[in-house]
């Protein structure tokens, strides 16, 4: 999707901010082991579980420092067309558009906009230390979504797309776990019980398919700041969703298929939930958990 150049924003939607020094020192070391941390927290892993997962440790020396008012370099649709974080502030600008008015509407919430923080090398969360090579992640504990834009980079040399809606549907998958906050449903994923058919997998399914949702709504109404979906730009978000899936990393990572493992998904059932959330427009169609009640 592209956004329309004359779109201005009325204020900064998204925090930046540059680090210094080491978030989280990952085992192993190689791109190998970042693009699998990437991927794990990638769509809604927790920063703080990484120690249990990898054998890392935590190093909280971490130091941030936040961009001044004067240096946002994000003004206009035109910004988000040519640059990866511009695009990034503006997704989220799109996504809090749809689901102020379909979170309502669907589910009788209230949407309640998510932090969004855009940061480059390492940063703190209220879920504990990230960097570069933890990737896009939500943290309820601060109900802020994180975003590192070299991890775009990362994702192509897997297999993801590399197009804008491959990148928003990151942004908006991550929203969705803010949308599984509200709902009170985000707690129920637990990677220490993992599987296909976990709760795990059904959180992460779920946000997928809000993903989905969000693309089925961002292009339509007088205020949509998106230009229409073209077949091209889905096909692009697919490869995304298909190189994220469980299967794909564990046969990335040299290791045989193992679904026991599983914690976000099948690349077949990631995709499937996408395009379930982009064709019905629907809370309905998302539920994974069977909770039966949306309108």
């Amino acid at each position: 999707m592209t956004f329309r150049n004359d779109f201005q924003k009325s204020s900064a939607r998204a925090e930046r901010r540059s680090g210094g020094g080491r978030a989280i020192a990952v085992g192993g070391g190689g791109i190998g082991g970042l693009v699998l941390i990437g991927l794990y927290l990638l769509l809604g892993g927790d920063p703080g579980q990484l120690g249990q997962l990898t054998g890392a440790q935590n190093n909280q020396s971490t130091q941030t420092a936040q961009q001044s008012p004067g240096e946002d370099p994000c003004k206009t649709g035109e910004d988000a067309n040519s640059r990866i974080d511009c695009r990034m502030e503006f997704t989220g600008i799109s996504v809090d558009q749809v689901w102020a008015e379909q979170l309502p509407a669907q589910a009788g919430i209230e949407y309640t906009n998510p932090g969004l923080v855009l940061f480059e090398g390492s940063t703190q969360s209220g879920c504990g230390a990230a960097s570069s090579s933890t990737g896009p992640f939500y943290c309820p504990a601060d109900q802020t979504a994180y975003f590192d834009t070299e991890f775009f980079s990362t994702l192509e040399r897997m297999g993801g797309g590399n197009g804008p809606l491959a990148q928003e549907y990151v942004v908006a998958h991550e929203f969705g776990h803010h949308i599984q906050r509200l709902e009170g449903t985000l707690g129920r994923s637990n990677y220490n019980e993992p599987g296909p058919d976990s709760d795990a997998v059904k959180i992460e399914l779920q946000a997928d398919c809000y993903a989905g949702i969000w693309a089925h709504y961002a292009d339509k109404g007088p205020d949509a700041i998106l230009e229409p979906l073209s077949d091209e730009q889905v096909a692009d978000a697919l490869k995304t969703t298909k190189a994220i899936g469980d299967d794909t990393i564990q046969q990335h990572s040299g290791g045989g298929v193992q679904p026991d493992s599983w914690t976000h998904g099948s690349a077949e059932q990631r995709t499937k939930a996408f395009l379930t959330g982009y064709k019905s427009g629907k809370m309905s169609q998302c539920d994974t958990l069977e909770r039966g009640v949306y309108s």
